[in-house]
Formats: C-alpha cells, sequence, structure tokens
C-alpha cells in the first residue's frame, strides 16, 4: 500500500491515491487537478523515502472535487454576575481534494483503485448491452369501421 504525508494549510496529512481528503480552502475550481510538492514522506510499499525536510522530485497529483463547509462549533462566552453573554458560530471553509497518484522522480508510486474500478465497470456495462439482440416486429393496425 503506497501513501504520502503531505502538507497543506498548515496542516500534515497522510494520503493514499484513489481516497479523498477535506484541507483548508484552496483557490483552485472544482473538476481541476493539481500538483502538490509539498511532499514530506513517500512510502511505496517497500521502500521509505524521508525527505529533509521535503522529497525532492516528489509530487502528489490532486483533483479538487467540490468546496464544502464544516460543521458549525459554537463559541459561548459568559462572565458570571457581569450579565455578559457571546455566543458565535463558525464554519470552516474546506476544499475536498481526490487523490489520483504519487509521484516519485517521475514514476507514478501508487496508482488509483477508482480508475480501475470505474473502467473495469464500463467494459461491463458494455457487454451487456451488447449480448441482448434488438428484435424487430411488424405490426398491423386493425380498426372497426
Amino acid at each position: 500500500m503506497a501513501f504520502a504525508i503531505i502538507e497543506t494549510g498548515g496542516k500534515q496529512l497522510k494520503v493514499e491515491p484513489g481516497r479523498f481528503y477535506d484541507v483548508e480552502r484552496l483557490s483552485n475550481d472544482p473538476d481541476t487537478s493539481l500538483s502538490i510538492d509539498q511532499v514530506l514522506l513517500v512510502h511505496d510499499g517497500s521502500d521509505v523515502t524521508i525527505g529533509q525536510p521535503l522529497v525532492k522530485g516528489a509530487t502528489v497529483e490532486v483533483t479538487v472535487m467540490q468546496h464544502r463547509r464544516d460543521r458549525k462549533i459554537i463559541v459561548y462566552k459568559m462572565q458570571p454576575k457581569k450579565k455578559t453573554r457571546k455566543k458565535r458560530g463558525h464554519r470552516q471553509e474546506l476544499t475536498r481534494l481526490m487523490v489520483d497518484a504519487i509521484h516519485l522522480d517521475g514514476k507514478a508510486v501508487g496508482e488509483t483503485k477508482a480508475k480501475k474500478q470505474s473502467t473495469k465497470k464500463t467494459k461491463a456495462k458494455a457487454k451487456s448491452t451488447t449480448d441482448g439482440d434488438a428484435v424487430a416486429v411488424d405490426a398491423e393496425v386493425v380498426t372497426d369501421s
């Protein structure tokens, strides 16, 4: 199982190909691809490459799925006997990213499982539609007059 540790939005994430993650809001539009080069560690199943601080030649290819907002957090401040109460809410702006591939020195370390499964499904659907033969029937309309 291949994975990488990346840094985005001031946080570090362990990412795997074929999975999606919520990160701090990015300015990219949905359905666009981008490359993250802030890679701290790459594990390809047998070898581990650790950067000092970044791994040279390592990138993570991601696709922006959607922009969303996190759940609401209520901040309530109260000072007893002073009649002071403040109730505030906050929802963090997030971007959902789908990890497509992890590249190390131009080679794909991890492939997406989702792409493999989607191609298998489309091939299966194409076979099922070609197996059934269409039968044309000639019919006469008889009216009583």
